[in-house]
């Protein structure tokens, strides 16, 4: 296995990954594929360390008047610590992700008792007021919306009394989130392809596995005939020309991953001939590098090593979508445990600034989500 310059996969497997990568059925040995509970619980406090610390505290919240100067707390009670909502909210689903994967853990007890504090009947009517009131028609679209789907879908697939009673408590949210990305995906005539919370790619990837799990047809009809109508047609995207300096979703690689979502694997094997053309066939990684980061006390810039993670778990999806002997997938898979080599070991909490999310990411690869049947 290839590993980018400066980081070994010991290295990264002593802060986080198991001992042991388990193997592709490819033949390779897939060094992101395995979490043991000891390395969940190191991330599981990163989430810890933030879920109810309301500063620092960067709001998104349009003013009417003085009313409305109040503190995240009573602003947004469910979801005001870790710095912004969005994040807040991901690290809920982290915690809800890693409590159902490792029921017996040590740690799980206070996972519970987080998410028990937070996802109050109270809390969640409150958010639900907070999304309606005037002025606030775009917010968290679509990224926050789609994370808290993800939430509310994990809470959904967590065989467990309390967590039936969060997956009641936040149904009205989740009704509202929904509503709200099927009432503005039909207005919205063009993708947006950034490498931020606006890209529309891998909001519409969250909002499909969330459908599917909560049996919400409309919804995965609605995301499969807009997937189709912004990307079908789509060819040559330019890779090379990624990453800019702030991204953490990947424009090329998160429209792929949604991608064999949707489309049968024979269509979507051939239309990712066309639209990544330059995925190596001789099952070596150097066709797409993991980006680098300069300095991980900013927080923009330190949104790199958050695109790495995802790259990682994107390539991994779109080798998942392709038959087992795709000559495209060792190339895939070598990519995506560079990317991950280089990110893992960053995910350590000692920058609040990449502290308060990143842990999410890893967790999105390190369990595997995303991994919707079609």
């Amino acid at each position: 296995m290839r590993t980018p310059a400066g980081v070994t996969a010991a290295a990264a497997a002593g802060l986080l990954l198991a001992s042991g990568a388990a193997a592709d059925p490819g033949g390779m040995r897939r060094a992101s594929a395995s979490l043991d509970e000891e390395s969940a619980g190191r991330l599981a406090a990163l989430a810890l360390a933030c879920l109810h610390r309301e500063y620092p505290n960067r709001i998104s919240h349009v003013l009417q008047g003085d009313a409305d100067v109040r503190p995240p707390r009573e602003l947004s009670p469910a979801f005001y610590g870790c710095y912004d909502w969005h994040s807040s909210v991901h690290g809920h689903w982290m915690l809800a992700r890693l409590a159902r994967l490792y029921p017996g853990a040590s740690w799980t007890v206070a996972a519970r008792a987080a998410l028990a504090r937070s996802l109050t009947r109270a809390n969640l009517d409150a958010e639900v007021s907070y999304l309606d009131a005037p002025g606030r028609t775009a917010f968290e679209r679509p990224y926050g919306l789609a994370w808290l789907l993800a939430l509310a879908g994990e809470l959904r697939a967590w065989d467990d009394d309390d967590a039936r009673g969060w997956a009641a408590a936040i149904e009205p949210l989740e009704s509202a989130a929904a509503a709200r990305l099927a009432a503005w995906l039909p207005k919205l005539l063009y993708p947006v392809r950034s490498g931020e919370h606006s890209q529309t790619a891998f909001a519409l990837g969250l909002a499909r596995d969330w459908a599917l799990t909560a049996r919400h047809e409309a919804m995965r009809a609605l995301v499969d005939a807009k997937a189709l109508q912004f990307y079908l047609a789509d060819r040559a995207c330019p890779i090379a020309y990624e990453p800019s300096g702030e991204d953490f979703l990947s424009p090329c690689l998160a429209e792929a991953d949604l991608m064999r979502r949707v489309l049968p694997r024979a269509e979507f094997s051939d239309w990712l001939a066309a639209f990544l053309p330059g995925i190596s066939l001789d099952g070596s990684a150097g066709w797409l590098l993991p980006a680098e980061v300069s300095d991980r006390t900013d927080p923009k810039l330190a949104h790199l090593d958050g695109l790495n993670l995802s790259r990682a778990w994107m390539l991994e999806g779109i080798a998942a979508g392709l038959a087992d002997g795709d000559p495209r997938r060792p190339g895939l898979l070598e990519a995506a445990d560079a990317h991950a080599l280089a990110a893992v070991p960053a995910v350590t909490g000692e920058h609040y600034e990449g502290g308060h999310w990143l842990g999410s990411f890893a967790v999105y690869l390190l369990t595997e989500a995303g991994r919707s049947p079609r």
